[in-house]
C-alpha cells in the first residue's frame, strides 16, 4: 500500500519513525477489521511510543557501562538456599530508589552477588531510572585520575544526575589514605541523593581495612551508607566452583 507523500513528509517532519514505518500495515488491518479512526490512531500512537521506550532503554544500558548481561531470571537460588530470594524479588521492584535507600549484598567470592547487583542495576534501567556502573578500585581511581585533571566537579556533578550507582567488589583490595579519602567524599555526596548497590565480601567490622585503618573516616562513611539500607547475606560455597567442579567430573565420566 503505497503512502501520501504529504503523510510521509509530515511524519518525517514530526520525528515519527516508527509510525511512519508501521502505516501502511496498520492501515491495512483497520481496512480488513474495520477499526474506528479512534482505534487506527491508538493503535499506531502505541507503536512508536513502545519503539521509543524500547530505545531509551538500550540506550540507559548502554550508558549503565555493566559488564556483562545479568538476570535474575538466570540466578541459581538453588545453589545458594540461604539467599532471602523474596528480599531480592521485592528488591527489583526499585522501590528502594524512591526511598533514596541501598542495598549492600554481603558475602564471600563465588556466591552471585556481582550477578544480583548487576541484575538489580538493568532492571532499575528498565523501569526509567539512570544507572552506573564501577568497581570499588574502578571508582576510586575516576576519582584520582578526574583529580589530576581538575574535574572532581565535573564527576560529581556525573554522579548527581544517576538515580542508582552499583559498586562491585569493595574489599577486595585497600586503599591508599588518599583513595579513602575520595570515596568518603563519593559516598558522602550519594548520601540521600542517589542510591547505591554494593557488593562486598567483607562485614563492616573489618572495613577499615580496606581504608587504611582509618577507624573514624569508615564509621563516618557507614553511617552514611547504612542510615538506609537493605542487607542482603549471601552465604554458602561458591557456585561457581561448584560448577566447575561438576564440568570436569562430567568431562571424566
Amino acid at each position: 500500500m503505497s503512502m501520501p507523500l504529504l503523510l510521509s513528509s509530515h511524519l518525517k517532519t514530526l520525528r515519527l519513525p516508527t509510525m511512519l514505518k508501521e502505516l501502511p500495515t496498520v492501515v491495512r488491518q483497520a481496512v480488513e477489521e474495520e477499526h474506528s479512526y479512534e482505534t487506527f490512531l491508538e493503535r499506531l500512537a502505541e507503536l512508536e511510543v513502545n519503539a521509543r521506550q524500547s530505545k531509551a532503554i538500550d540506550r540507559r544500558l548502554r550508558q549503565a557501562g555493566f559488564p556483562g548481561v545479568k538476570e535474575l531470571a538466570d540466578f541459581e537460588f538453588r545453589a545458594v538456599p540461604k539467599l532471602n530470594k523474596k528480599l531480592v524479588q521485592d528488591l527489583s521492584r526499585c522501590d528502594f530508589i524512591e526511598k533514596k535507600a541501598n542495598v549492600v549484598l554481603l558475602g564471600p567470592p563465588g556466591v552471585g552477588k556481582s550477578h544480583v547487583a548487576i541484575a538489580l542495576g538493568r532492571e532499575a534501567c528498565r523501569r526509567g531510572y539512570r544507572v552506573k556502573f564501577y568497581t570499588a578500585a574502578g571508582l576510586v581511581n575516576t576519582y584520582l585520575e578526574a583529580q589530576q585533571e581538575r574535574q572532581i566537579l565535573r564527576l560529581e556533578g556525573q554522579i548527581k544526575r544517576r538515580d542508582l550507582i552499583v559498586v562491585d567488589e569493595l574489599g577486595y583490595i585497600p586503599f591508599s589514605k588518599l583513595g579513602a579519602e575520595h570515596l568518603f567524599g563519593f559516598f558522602s555526596q550519594c548520601y540521600e541523593q542517589t542510591s547505591l548497590v554494593m557488593t562486598t565480601n567483607l562485614p563492616f567490622a573489618e572495613w577499615p581495612q580496606t581504608f587504611g585503618g582509618d577507624e573514624r573516616l569508615t564509621g563516618a562513611l557507614l553511617d552514611r551508607l547504612t542510615h538506609r539500607v537493605h542487607i542482603v547475606e549471601i552465604t554458602g560455597e561458591s557456585y561457581r566452583l561448584q560448577s566447575s567442579m561438576k564440568t570436569k567430573k562430567g568431562a571424566k565420566d
